[in-house]
């Protein structure tokens, strides 16, 4: 069975959860009163990057994480016939990351296109939540491989999101805080390039010049991260932080037992 196949069906069964429908319907439901109730498209991409920083990650580990656990049945039998188990997982993690990913786009895409969101700030928004959708999927396989324990699992992914979207600012805040008399401009771009909010949040708003609401890191960057090189940068490792994990929970995936 090739992983086309096995991606098909994962496909198939992931589109018709209740869980997707209903993330696609709340984000077009939030998307559309936000934009009806603004009637700013640039206006709403601010209050909608919030969503995207928050609600997207938290939705991608945890359903990728309990999608994960609930598959294991499905998994076992496919390794108990001639299939490669880098095609299970390939075929797992594409079709989860796709379906989530299709979800959000859609969710979100198609108030902003309603409403002639066309421009760059509507593209980094949704560029940038599709990149978050598949890095929090491949954590949330990464957490899920290397953990038999469903609730262990599932514990570690909520502390992987939480570390990321919300204490990651605050221990940067102190750092600059503790080290404000030496120069940190270089050392601020390797710290942020360690957590891909914090840099989907840059890409976004730097599209947007309200540079006051990019926090301290952010604001300090604003001149690098505006230029092609510092966008190049910021999806570069957006793309890093989408690979390794994967690359990572596949090799600890093929020396599972299960």
């Amino acid at each position: 069975m090739t992983t086309l196949k096995i991606l098909k069906y994962v496909l198939y069964d992931v589109l018709r959860s209740k869980m997707i429908i209903i993330y696609t319907l709340l984000l077009f439901a939030i998307s559309f009163g936000i934009i009806y109730t603004g009637k700013d498209v640039s206006k709403a991409v601010i209050s909608l990057l919030n969503i995207v920083l928050l609600v997207v990650p938290l939705v991608s580990i945890i359903f990728g994480t309990i999608h994960f656990y609930n598959s294991k049945e499905f998994m076992e039998m496919l390794l108990a016939m001639p299939v490669k188990r880098k095609n299970i997982f390939w075929a797992e993690y594409a079709g989860l990351s796709i379906a989530l990913a299709a979800g959000f786009a859609l969710g979100t895409g198609l108030p902003l296109l309603i409403y002639g969101g066309g421009a760059a700030g509507s593209f980094y928004l949704l560029l940038s939540g599709i990149f978050l959708t598949f890095i929090f999927t491949a954590l949330a396989f990464l957490a899920s491989v290397v953990n038999k324990d469903k609730a262990k699992g599932i514990g570690i992914s909520l502390v992987i999101w939480f570390y990321m979207s919300v204490i990651f600012d605050a221990l940067v805040l102190v750092l600059y805080f503790v080290f404000s008399s030496y120069p940190l401009e270089k050392a601020t771009i390797i710290v942020s390039a360690l957590n891909p909010v914090d840099l989907a949040r840059i890409l976004i708003l730097l599209k947007l010049d309200v540079s006051a609401l990019m926090g301290y890191t952010g604001a300090t960057l604003q001149h690098f991260f505006g230029s092609a090189f510092g966008m190049l940068f910021s999806m570069g490792f957006l793309l890093v932080w989408a690979v390794m994990p994967t690359l990572l929970a596949l090799r600890v995936f093929n020396r599972k037992n299960f």
